[in-house]
């Protein structure tokens, strides 16, 4: 890649072919469904087919004579056993809590809520025998709509939180902004929907719960993103079981896109029944079920104005947003559209007066939560599509409108005015290389003369920031964070100089296996097969926050790193001692401990593993041993950046948008594994893509969901997208000695308004400035018929 700094180490920068590939190609993974333990037992859970309706009365008794059928349970059995409500860890002033039970008590509020759980002897047997429950539904009136849940006589999704609000936020100085405003040249505004969505990983969710009546232990498998999180909450707040006698593990998992950080109902009644029968509970769910229950995202609705003064120099940006929250609070709910959102709508420009509001909305609809960006591609879209919006308003071209409000490279540190400091920087030459890449100027020329016949090309500009790492613990927890946000790390030297390293963060299809292994064999000088990393599993590894945000690198890789250089340092003394030499003469190379200036004085890492670990001769209180733990809290995020192309045609009689080409110039600051890299911006893309032109889990008005099975929710298929062109500039980061910034959201946010942009560049000939997304061809056709429609009267 052109732009991108050669590695200066051995491994670190290296393209190093994934280690835990080889279990996956040939099925030798372990996912959770995979786990076999005798005498399992299977739950089926019966669900609410209304969006808001009063359990009257549950009748199992045909489920319960059953062949095969342990027993029926309701959420009042769980709450007689002292089952708590599912709490949400990010808290906000005045905010109206949901207290989401595992399974539902007295009232549903959504199509797919949890009603009563079945247990048999088979998977096949629970789901039969679950279709014999019959339960008394009283209907209630419901609503989908966030803005329509704000109205006046609007159905109440619960009665402690009035005109179905959950929160309000702000941030900003909105006297400031105002005076913007009333002082600007010109002022854009537009409405801007950014659509539901739902994740959609390979593997659906899944849990195994296991207990052991001689040690009072309790073992749950299960997808999780987080598994010492998922410990504390369910065991601490829901379960009541300590956390000493109850053991986590999330094994391999296939995907998550954030919907796998959560507590779910399904694994709280897993865990609650295999307490309850002595025996192994386990619950797989059908694709069926994920459309209905996985944790959904984005949902915003948004009035959005930008502001600019005689020079086009952008000076205020307002943006009142409505979130839909569904139906209760999970995990980050209240996090994603307050301060995961708000505080990156100056994306790449010193925007000096920025004020945004939030209205948090209960609905009668599955929850929404973290999806890949989580807040980031909601901002990103927010200020990409209004500064194309104000490009065209004062008719400059959008990518030199970009450079000319672009955060100066020297600038950085910046302070922006919603919040956040960004710690490095350098936006022109992503632009730059991204519009070298695609062929700016003779595009142009090429969509002119296309125009002329009656073609439509379109090109869009991202140009992104996201926030990663998010940090540190102390400012998050004073903002509402019920958790750290630090990453722990282990390393050990065995006493044959292998090495197995222990880290919090979690693997879901990263690579971590490699690129952690990368860092710790960079560092010893050793082979990456004889690094093991183990992660996911709270019996073998240290407490740990999991992965979500584009935080196992900077925050998780960091106190990997940081623990290799403590066993270095460790290691320098010991091999000083042994070689008679004072540390200071002693250096580490290649894998070796040698005397300054005595090229036959050395002692290998394993060498001095082995000598640590006999003990036989040691400096004076040295402990034996060859292992270190690092906790690192960064101080900062870290925020990469980019400029993305998208290139498409549209064709006018149809409405069908074809996606051409696509540029991506991303900065993550220095890279450990380029190919890993690359691989997580190609399915981000791919998401972000998605989003633009075909996803969208829309409700109808009275709570049903319209796009529950993949005959209605359109995710892409390979042929519908052209292989991405990829490069990359290399700012590192400041906040961590290894320099990265973390990657694996940016392609999902700066894609969906990169071809978002670009459809509405095609669309301008006929006068369309905006067309919501998704923009399917039935949407931009009637832009378009409306638009002639409108032009044909004038």
């Amino acid at each position: 890649m052109a732009t991108m700094q050669p590695p200066t180490e051995r491994l670190v920068g290296a393209s190093v072919r994934r280690k835990e590939d080889p279990r996956f190609l040939t099925g030798r993974g372990v996912y959770t469904d995979d786990v076999k333990i005798p005498g399992t037992l299977h739950a089926a859970f019966v669900r609410s087919p209304h969006a808001h309706a009063r359990i009257v009365r549950i009748d199992a008794a045909r489920a319960r004579e059953t062949k095969g059928v342990v027993g029926v349970f309701t959420g009042q059995h769980l709450a007689d056993a002292g089952v708590n409500g599912i709490p949400t860890a990010w808290l906000l002033p005045d905010l109206k809590l949901s207290n989401q039970r595992a399974i539902a008590v007295d009232v549903a509020r959504y199509v797919g809520e949890p009603v009563a759980v079945v247990v048999a002897e088979s998977a096949f047997t629970a789901r039969d025998a679950a279709e014999l429950v019959e339960v008394e539904f009283e209907p209630l009136p419901a609503v989908a709509d966030a803005e329509q849940a704000l109205a006046d006589g609007a159905p109440l999704v619960r009665d402690d939180a009035p005109g179905n609000v959950a929160f309000r936020w702000a941030l900003g100085d909105a006297a400031a902004t105002d005076a913007a405003f009333a002082g600007a040249a010109t002022v854009v505004k537009q409405r801007l929907v950014n659509q539901r969505l739902i994740a959609n990983a390979i593997e659906p969710r899944a849990s195994l719960a296991t207990y052991n009546r001689a040690t009072d232990e309790l073992t749950l498998y299960v997808t999780s993103q987080a598994p010492h999180v998922h410990r504390l909450m369910m065991g601490a707040f829901v379960l009541g079981v300590p956390e000493h006698k109850f053991r986590v593990i999330s094994p391999d998992v296939g995907g998550a896109f954030g919907s796998k950080m959560f507590v779910y109902s399904e694994e709280v009644a897993v865990a609650w029944l295999a307490r309850t029968l002595g025996q192994p509970v386990k619950w797989t769910a059908e694709r069926r079920e994920s459309f209905l229950t996985d944790a959904q995202g984005r949902d915003h609705v948004s009035d959005a104005e930008i502001a600019l003064d005689a020079d086009g120099k952008v000076i205020g940006l307002r943006v009142h947003t409505v979130a839909n929250l569904g139906a209760h609070l999970l995990l980050l709910a209240a996090a994603v559209p307050t301060y995961l959102y708000g505080t990156l709508l100056s994306g790449q420009y010193p925007i000096p007066a920025i004020h945004v509001d939030v209205v948090g909305v209960y609905t009668h609809t599955t929850p929404v939560d973290a999806y890949r960006g989580a807040g980031r591609p909601e901002a990103c879209y927010v200020i990409e599509r209004m500064m194309d919006l104000a490009a065209r308003a004062v008719n400059q071209d959008p990518a030199e409108f970009r450079r000319r409000n672009f955060v100066p490279a020297d600038a950085f540190p910046f302070q922006t005015a919603v919040a956040l400091v960004y710690d490095s920087g350098n936006y022109e030459p992503t632009l730059d290389r991204a519009l070298e890449m695609v062929g700016y100027a003779a595009f142009r020329e090429e969509q002119a003369r296309a125009r002329e016949r009656g073609r439509y090309l379109g090109l869009g500009l991202s140009c992104y920031i996201e926030a990663c790492g998010a940090a540190p613990s102390k400012i998050a927890g004073a903002l509402g964070a019920q958790a750290g946000l630090y990453e722990s790390g282990v390393v050990r030297v065995h006493p044959t100089g292998k090495v197995s390293v222990y880290t919090g963060s979690h693997q879901h299809g990263q690579g971590h296996e490699t690129t952690f292994a990368q860092i710790v064999a960079d560092r010893l000088g050793i082979g990456v097969d004889d690094v093991e990393v183990v992660h996911g599993d709270t019996g073998r590894v240290q407490f740990g926050m999991g992965s979500y945000g584009s935080r196992s690198g900077p925050v998780g890789g960091t106190a990997v790193a940081l623990s290799v250089d403590k066993i270095i340092d460790k290691g320098r003394k010991l091999a000083a001692h042994l070689l008679e030499a004072a540390p200071e003469d002693v250096e580490f190379t290649d894998g070796k401990f040698g005397v300054r200036g005595a090229p036959g004085r050395a002692k290998s890492l394993a060498e001095i593993s082995l000598a640590a670990h006999l003990a036989h001769s040691m400096p004076d209180g040295m402990e034996p041993g060859l292992e270190a733990t690092t906790y690192w809290d960064p101080s900062n995020f870290t925020f990469p950046f980019g400029t993305h192309v998208a290139v498409v045609e549209v064709e006018a009689e149809t409405g069908q948008t074809t996606l051409l080409r696509y540029v991506a110039v991303d900065d993550v600051g220095n890279v450990i594994n380029p190919m890993i890299v690359d691989g997580q911006l190609h399915g981000g893309i791919a998401q972000g893509v998605a989003q633009a032109l075909w996803e969208h889990a829309p409700y109808d008005d009275g709570g049903q969901p319209l796009a529950a099975s993949l005959m209605e929710y359109n995710v892409p298929k390979a042929d519908q997208l052209p292989s991405f062109e990829l490069d990359r500039t290399v700012t590192p980061s400041p906040v961590n000695p290894l320099g990265i910034k973390g990657v694996g959201e940016a392609g999902a946010i700066a894609a969906t308004v990169a071809v978002a942009n670009a459809v509405h560049d095609a669309l301008a000939p006929f006068g369309v400035t905006h067309v919501d997304m998704p923009l399917t061809p039935p949407r931009v056709w009637r832009a378009i018929q409306s638009a002639q429609g409108v032009q044909g009267r004038a």
